[in-house]
């Protein structure tokens, strides 16, 4: 990544204790204790800001912003920045007057909190930096990376419960749909309280009522064609034949019950 970008500002903190370290005599790490805390070099504020791949930790003036030095760091932890081993608040930086000039100075915050950001900042500028790395990596090689295999492995089943589904679409499938009537006919409910049926004719017949003729219905969807139906016979010339053969029997038994000649009456 090219370090001529935009420069982000990472962390600010108002308050910095700059202090001369002695050489290290071993390699057992830096101790805060062998500094003279009570007598800090320089005090001021600190900055931490990125370009590119590369953060930057300046001490500034908090008046004028006066740049006092700065630490390039290029990789967290490492060289650039090493914490002390009896402290959370103290931290060794090497710093750089852009000469190729280096040296070693402590730094150390008044409030943890400071210092547990300063810390954070660092840590998550390098993560980010680490994945941007990744995902360069991959765009060149794009079949290098992971495949993702949703195939069975060998011996891998899978169980479906096909009965909750039956007992799901069956449940869904109880209304019955209403049958639908054939040929456009449906019988009407006799009428609440009558005493007398009405015959209704059905379509396609002739009813007399009192000498007038009623005109035959054509069936709908009959093509216009009626219906026969068995005509009635008239209610007086059944009546009459009922009583004709009554009186015929009548008729003929008063004539074998006369008395004839011969015969005693009593």
């Amino acid at each position: 990544m090219d370090e001529s970008g935009y420069e982000s500002v990472l962390c600010v903190k108002p308050e910095v204790h700059v202090y001369r370290i002695p050489p290290r005599a071993t390699n057992r790490g830096y101790r805060a204790a062998e500094w003279q805390l009570d007598q800090p070099s320089w005090s001021g504020r600190l900055r931490i800001t990125a370009k590119g791949q590369v953060a930057y930790i300046k001490l500034e003036d908090r008046t004028s912003g006066e740049l006092f030095a700065q630490a390039p760091v290029d990789q967290f932890p490492g060289i650039a920045v090493e914490s002390v081993t009896d402290s959370s608040r103290y931290f060794v930086i090497r710093i750089e007057d852009g000469n190729g000039r280096r040296a070693f100075i402590g730094i150390g915050f008044g409030d943890r909190g400071d210092a547990f950001d300063f810390n954070v900042a660092l840590q998550d500028h390098f993560k980010w930096v680490k994945q941007q790395c990744e995902f360069a990596k991959q765009a060149q090689n794009p079949d290098q990376g992971p495949k993702l295999d949703l195939g069975f492995k060998e011996g891998q089943t899978i169980k479906l419960n096909i009965a909750n589904m039956k007992k799901k679409e069956g449940a869904a499938g109880t209304s019955r749909a209403r049958p639908a009537s054939t040929g456009g006919l449906s019988l009407l409910p006799p009428p609440p309280g009558g005493k007398t049926s009405t015959l209704i004719p059905p379509p396609g017949e002739q009813l007399s009522f009192g000498g007038s003729l009623t005109q035959p219905a054509v069936a709908p969807g009959s093509g216009g064609a009626t219906v026969s139906w068995p005509q009635p016979k008239p209610a007086a010339a059944a009546t009459a034949d009922v009583w004709g053969d009554f009186a015929k029997s009548t008729g003929s038994t008063s004539s074998q019950t006369q008395p004839g000649t011969g015969w005693v009456q009593f």
